[in-house]
């Protein structure tokens, strides 16, 4: 599958999300199989990119190609100007957000609040598109609520602006994340455009992403909050949509040991990167999960590893209880 000129090792996309995908989480789910990740979301506002954070968003050395920056913003002159300086600094590139239901964003009439505004859609899309020689690509909802389902008639303003791809969250900004995501839209926007579809919303394992391809005839799939405490979930998605789970070429399954030495690694990846205080905070936020994921969060081992006031002690913690989990199989083995 291209993208413009890229060609995509996989169909399987790690979906922008801010707090989540940052540099550290990017390059590890790359590793682990996803065919693309993009940025935290960028506001195209120039004038925040001074923080901490912002600088963090926008730094992308040592990622794979190519390199994504999602940008958000209202403003078509705004957006093409936040583009072209990206691009200059290495982006390859350019998500814009039209689906983000947060309040704060939606309030400034930013993500996808601009669902309700198809003119304006146009004159970002085309700004955008026109300000830079890289794939410009969109990520959508299926509308602003039930009554509002516009989907279809995005798209089609996307493809007409040249947007290279196009990927779609199975709800409205009114559902947030709330109830089960639907899929006929995103096949009735496949139906309707020729660039490359990705569909996006509760997507969990290889055979919901089979089953999600099937039905709507998407060229491939965007898994976000699956990939919490389970980046390891792309490898097991190609796994299964290249049909090969009872194959003698199979990829071998991942070991407990080699789960650890995932955790361990990512670990070092986030201190190095935001440094001792931050590092410590950030980390919290994804041993919470892992632990969720294979440990079933044991209250005192969820109170060692958040109370660690340092790096060294957190990783410590760390390293004592998933080796601990990792002993557990071999004695029951």
């Amino acid at each position: 599958m291209r993208i413009g000129s890229h060609l995509l090792p996989s169909p399987v996309l790690l979906a922008p999300m801010a707090g989540v995908t940052d540099r550290p989480f990017r390059i590890l789910c790359r590793r682990l199989g996803a065919g693309l990740a993009a940025s935290e979301m960028l506001s195209a506002d120039t004038r925040l990119w001074s923080t901490a954070k912002s600088r963090h968003r926008m730094d992308h050395e040592g990622e794979p190609e190519p390199r994504v920056v999602q940008l958000a913003g209202a403003d078509p002159q705004a957006l093409a100007h936040a583009a072209r300086l990206n691009v200059a600094l290495g982006a390859q590139i350019i998500d814009l957000n039209m689906g983000c239901p947060v309040k704060k964003v939606c309030g400034s009439l930013c993500g996808s609040a601009l669902l309700k505004d198809e003119p304006l859609v146009a004159r970002i899309l085309e700004a955008v598109v026109s300000a830079v020689d890289v794939p410009v690509t969109l990520k959508i909802r299926t509308g602003w609520d039930r009554e509002h389902v516009n989907g279809v008639s995005i798209a089609r303003v996307a493809e007409r602006c040249g947007i290279a791809a196009l990927a779609v969250h199975g709800r409205t900004r009114a559902d947030f994340y709330a109830g089960s995501a639907e899929y006929a839209t995103i096949r009735d926007i496949k139906m309707h455009v020729r660039i490359p579809v990705f569909a996006n919303g509760d997507i969990g394992d290889g055979k919901k992403a089979r089953e999600v391809l099937d039905f709507t005839g998407a060229d491939g799939v965007m898994i976000g909050r699956a990939s919490h405490g389970a980046p390891w979930i792309f490898r097991a998605v190609n796994r299964e949509l290249r049909s090969e789970p009872d194959s003698e070429f199979a990829t071998p399954a991942l070991q407990r040991s080699d789960l650890r030495d995932i955790i361990l690694a990512h670990l070092g990846s986030v201190y190095s990167f935001y440094g001792e205080e931050t590092g410590v905070r950030i980390a919290r936020k994804h041993l919470g999960w892992y632990c969720g994921q294979l440990l079933g969060e044991p209250a005192g081992v969820r109170r060692e590893l958040m109370g660690a006031a340092n790096t060294v002690a957190q990783f410590a913690q760390a390293h004592k209880h998933f080796d601990e989990w990792v002993g557990e199989a071999a004695v029951a083995a």
